[in-house]
């Protein structure tokens, strides 16, 4: 892979949450642990806007009391005693952020979630931590859990299932998951949302303040008002389960019969607003697959990589939360895809601007043609906007992007490394460069910063190896290039469903 520029200075845990997809909450948790001595604004935001944001305050404050109680001991210690107490001082403070933050629920989960993948500079012990999220945040009790279901599909599980399991197998940021036995015999996972979760969700999103006013900070050039609207609108989208069985379904039709990429079908008798209940799949999780050999971890992130980029370019739709926990693993390639609440669809129009992007600074090298594509899209204010500035040259733009790109960019096998998944971050929120002084997500594709952001990261995690060139020209429709992999080959001779898009 190509040698990553010169490493700029991390980014802050503020500057994160700036631009993070689900509302820039993602490394909200490494500003925790990092910056102890921080105390939040009273517009940090139980269920309620005020209560919530009582217990971020009240997390804080215990951190940093810690913070300066544990300065103070070491004042007089050795060396090797002053590390041995700021591991123990960290090691209880991110317990307390993961307790606090899975108790919590909703949004504010979503962050410490995506912090332990996303944040290369987090310590191993705090990481590990915080991935505890993914899968297994604290539960809702199985009575709660069983009252849920009575009031939604109208009876317990014990009418409902032929066997029901009360202990579940996952608990997340907006539901948990329970093994069930159908009446006529399907094995299932059913998902089902915490009482109150929406109203926790709301809270979190409410106060737009405080993002409005991160964005600006980091991006001055941004038309932060539309895109915060937007990720409001996808956010709450995900709390309907009935949308989610919708897309999911889409999604299910769509691989019907594929090789190796697998979405379980769901039993719309048993699924509502508050319930989502589907085909039950077991499989190997993300920690797991990293124990395996790296040829099986190089098939998955293959996998991943042709899923998402062929779900955007020939269905015009992307599953916007690629992180860990979504994903059920199997040998040789195949790969589960789970959680389909966040999905956004584009339009014909949305994806030729992508496309075109692609074209003119990968495939024919014209940064003439991609700044202009770029400005005419929104990701890029003119030179004309800035007339007391030095004007930026086309160089300068296609040498800033390039780097999003620059897997695609080599030629032979490259390697997602975590070096070029940290590097990423760290360009999408580099202070001070003139082209970022410039630069606008559009609200239709605030969405897709999650790949930057999220789906890079995966796929570092796995270090998985490809020429991806050759794979993109694949899926590329303007190149259709013929199979360059066995898993290629495979998806070849597949005849792919043509279903059509979910209404409503």
């Amino acid at each position: 892979m190509p040698t990553p520029p010169a490493a700029r200075p991390r980014v802050t845990g503020v500057a994160a949450a700036a631009g993070g997809i689900a509302l820039g909450v993602a490394a909200l948790a490494a500003w925790l642990l990092r910056r102890p001595d921080h105390r939040p604004g009273a517009g940090l935001n139980s269920t309620g806007r005020l209560g919530r944001s009582l217990h971020l305050a009240r997390l804080t404050s215990r951190v940093s009391t810690g913070y300066l109680t544990g300065s103070a001991r070491e004042v007089f210690a050795s060396a090797e005693r002053k590390e041995e107490l700021r591991a123990e001082r960290q090691l209880r403070s991110t317990a307390d952020v993961v307790a606090t933050l899975g108790s919590m629920k909703g949004a504010f989960m979503k962050l410490g979630q995506m912090a332990s993948y996303l944040d290369a500079g987090l310590p191993d012990h705090v990481r590990d931590a915080l991935a505890t999220l993914q899968a297994d945040a604290p539960p809702m009790t199985g009575e709660l859990a069983a009252s849920v279901l009575a009031e939604e599909l109208g009876a317990g599980p014990d009418e409902l299932f032929e066997e029901w399991d009360p202990v579940p197998i996952a608990a997340a940021s907006i539901g948990q998951v329970h093994r069930a036995i159908t009446l006529d015999g399907r094995a299932v996972a059913v998902k089902i949302q915490y009482p109150g979760v929406d109203r926790a969700i709301r809270a979190d999103l409410d106060n737009s303040a405080l993002l409005l006013q991160l964005l600006r900070g980091a991006f001055p050039s941004l038309e932060a008002e539309p895109l915060v609207a937007e990720l409001r609108e996808r956010i709450g989208e995900e709390l309907d389960y009935r949308l989610e069985a919708r897309n999911q379904t889409f999604f299910a039709d769509a691989f019907a019969g594929h090789p190796f990429i697998h979405v379980p079908a769901v039993v719309p008798e048993l699924s509502s607003q508050r319930v989502l209940t589907s085909e039950l799949v077991v499989g190997s999780r993300y920690e797991e697959v990293l124990t395996w050999p790296q040829e099986e971890r190089d098939l998955a992130g293959e996998t991943i990589f042709r899923f998402v980029f062929g779900c955007l370019y020939r269905l015009r739709v992307f599953n916007g939360d690629p992180h860990p926990g979504n994903y059920l693993f199997h040998r040789g390639g195949r790969v589960t895809f789970l959680d389909f609440g966040l999905v956004k669809w584009f339009d014909d129009a949305d994806v030729e601007i992508l496309a075109s992007m692609v074209q003119s600074l990968v495939t024919a090298d014209d940064p003439v043609a991609f700044r202009r594509t770029a400005e005419r899209a929104g990701f890029l204010r003119p030179n004309s906007d800035f007339p007391n500035e030095p004007g930026l040259s086309d160089e300068q733009v296609g040498d800033y992007f390039r780097h999003y790109y620059e897997l695609v960019l080599a030629e032979g096998p490259q390697r997602f490394s975590p070096d070029y998944a940290s590097e990423t971050l760290r360009h999408f929120f580099a202070a001070g460069d003139p082209v970022l002084k410039r630069a606008n997500v559009p609200p239709s594709f605030a969405i897709l910063q999650r790949i930057n952001l999220g789906l890079y990261a995966v796929l570092a995690g796995l270090g998985a190896t490809g020429d991806w060139r050759r794979i993109a020209s694949e899926i590329w429709p303007w190149v259709a290039a013929p199979p360059s992999t066995p898993l290629g080959e495979l998806a070849a001779g597949w005849t792919p469903g043509a279903p059509p898009r979910p209404v409503g």
